[in-house]
């Protein structure tokens, strides 16, 4: 019986990239000491000729990997949040499609999108957090997203979560942004923002953007 496709195949010719948060691809070995919150993509091709991403090698293709920075995971970055340049042209049509859909501000859909991964569209978290929005597998499964590093397929997902949330917390921004990070029962039990670091830094990065991206607009 075959292996599964997540079993690694060392016999198996591929691409090693060095990290950086454009998953730049070069033939260099990876330093065997990585920063924890690096994380990694495997690109394969099927026989179908349908190119795939995964958080593991997968055994019966060759496949390149892509090493990206987790862009909201790191608590104690010194980027400046108030003055980091914005991504206020990117995806702008699938951002105004998904704001009418959900009768969501496109200027949240940015904000959420540029705190969860940088607009990098092939960003996955070590929990399993994927794409833009950065989709829980589960979530996505529920969202009916089949691909969650498809950017149409991505953005509208977590703009439907996104606005079930702010129905959910009565259009409270802030608990709505909290739930989207750290789970609406998480919020509920809590009643507010949950007491974790990350959460609490995550609302803070998205307020900050959303104003920016509100002034852009």
């Amino acid at each position: 019986m075959a292996a599964p496709w997540w079993v690694c195949a060392n016999d198996k010719p591929h691409y090693k990239a060095k990290y950086s948060q454009q998953g730049i691809l070069n033939n260099a070995s990876v330093d065997a000491s990585l920063d924890e919150n690096q994380v990694k993509v495997y690109q394969y091709t099927q026989d179908n000729g349908v190119v795939m991403f995964a958080d593991h090698a997968p055994s019966q293709s060759t496949y390149r990997v892509l090493l990206y920075d987790c862009f909201a995971c790191d608590l104690d970055s010194d980027i400046d949040w108030q003055n980091m340049p914005l991504k206020d042209h990117d995806y702008s049509e699938l951002i105004q499609a998904a704001a009418k859909e959900y009768d969501l501000e496109p200027a949240l859909i940015r904000a959420v999108i540029h705190a969860e991964s940088a607009f990098n569209v092939y960003a996955l978290s070590r929990a399993g957090a994927m794409g833009l929005m950065q989709l829980m597998p589960d979530t996505a499964k529920s969202l009916g997203v089949t691909n969650a590093f498809h950017p149409q397929q991505n953005i509208d997902g977590g703009s439907r979560y996104l606005a079930k949330m702010l129905q959910r917390f009565d259009g409270d921004i802030e608990l709505a942004c909290a739930a989207y990070n750290a789970g609406p029962t998480t919020v509920s039990q809590y009643q507010g923002i949950p007491p974790y670091p990350e959460t609490q830094a995550y609302v803070k990065r998205v307020q900050i953007l959303l104003s920016r991206y509100r002034d852009q607009g």
